[in-house]
């Protein structure tokens, strides 16, 4: 059929047919990102360092995407839970993990089994944060340095404890490298979260806890805790005090952490970009980089790429670290 000999009158018809489907078939290929309130899933209770930078991030990232962002606590399993949670949701970036260490790095070396496959499951969207530990402990216990707490776990063997936000967490090997290379006997007790491990830190239910200033440093400040060493090449700009488990003689102890803003496996490229350059740019506003240094914690905002070579670089680290320490899964 020739279009062109169609009367006027039968010709209008089609025209409109057509338009609208051009219309709708431009507006199926540019579904717009964000539709609906975004969500980051912390695998962790709340107030632990994850919990914090995830909460601190998502007012100004709500700002750029033009979306309401929620964060939601899926705590257990050492972060698995949140993992799966993701992983069942659609995968078109309304659903996001701020995904860590020890889900990522540690428990591919520990687990027998993992739940997902954390290079095919997972997108690495942007690297938020560098995070070294800092070694806490209860107020109470009659130690000022790490030579004293060695000193005194050596003089109580098995008495003394440390916790930790979950098994194969970063938290949980800064622990077991301690006890390994200082020589001590000391238990691990393992929370599902952060929170609750300060909480009961604080109340002298266990002794210290390797844990990021983010989420403990205040407790430090205010006599309840006392932070004897980070555990970093190098002191913190933030507490300059503060000496390196190296110096109390403790050689090459850096068990640095990170976190991170993932998605699950076959989100839309271009949304996985969209969501990177929000997040870093707002790592980079003078307001959100001098609140993430004043709690020790480094800003990074990587690219996807750059994300993806630094987590296979990081799972060969943590892999060193689990072997040495001989860590199982409980």
């Amino acid at each position: 059929m020739n279009v062109r000999s169609l009367p006027h009158k039968l010709l209008l018809p089609w025209l409109v047919a057509g338009t609208a489907w051009l219309c709708a078939a431009h507006a199926f290929a540019a579904d717009p990102f964000p539709s609906k309130p975004v969500k980051i899933l912390v695998g962790f209770s709340p107030g632990g360092s994850n919990d914090v930078v995830a909460r601190l991030i998502a007012p100004k990232l709500a700002e750029g995407l033009g979306a309401q962002v929620l964060v939601d606590n899926r705590p257990g399993a050492g972060g698995n839970i949140a993992v799966s949670a993701m992983l069942t949701a659609p995968a078109d970036g309304h659903t996001l993990l701020m995904c860590t260490t020890g889900t990522l790095s540690i428990q591919p070396h520990v687990l027998k089994s993992m739940p997902f496959d954390p290079e095919k499951d997972i997108v690495p969207v942007t690297q938020v944060t560098n995070a070294p530990y800092m070694l806490m402990v209860n107020s109470t216990l009659p130690v000022t340095s790490v030579k004293e707490l060695v000193a005194y776990a050596k003089q109580k063997p098995g008495e003394l404890n440390f916790a930790s936000s979950g098994t194969a967490t970063g938290g949980h090997l800064a622990g077991e490298m301690l006890k390994t290379r200082a020589g001590i006997d000391i238990v691990h007790v393992a929370y599902k979260g952060t929170g609750q491990a300060i909480t009961d830190l604080l109340a002298g239910q266990v002794s210290m806890i390797f844990d990021q200033p983010v989420s403990s440093m205040q407790y430090a400040r205010s006599g309840k805790l006392r932070a004897l060493a980070v555990a970093s090449s190098r002191r913190l700009a933030a507490f300059p005090d503060i000496p390196t488990v190296t110096e109390a003689g403790i050689p090459d102890f850096e068990p640095v952490t990170w976190a991170g803003i993932c998605a699950a496996r076959n989100t839309p490229p271009a949304v996985v970009e969209r969501i990177q350059r929000e997040v870093a740019r707002v790592l980079a506003t003078p307001e959100i980089a001098k609140r993430l240094a004043a709690d020790g914690l480094e800003p990074v905002g990587s690219t996807p790429e750059q994300f993806r070579a630094f987590l296979a670089a990081d799972k060969r680290k943590w892999g060193r670290v689990v072997k040495d320490a001989d860590v199982k899964a409980e």
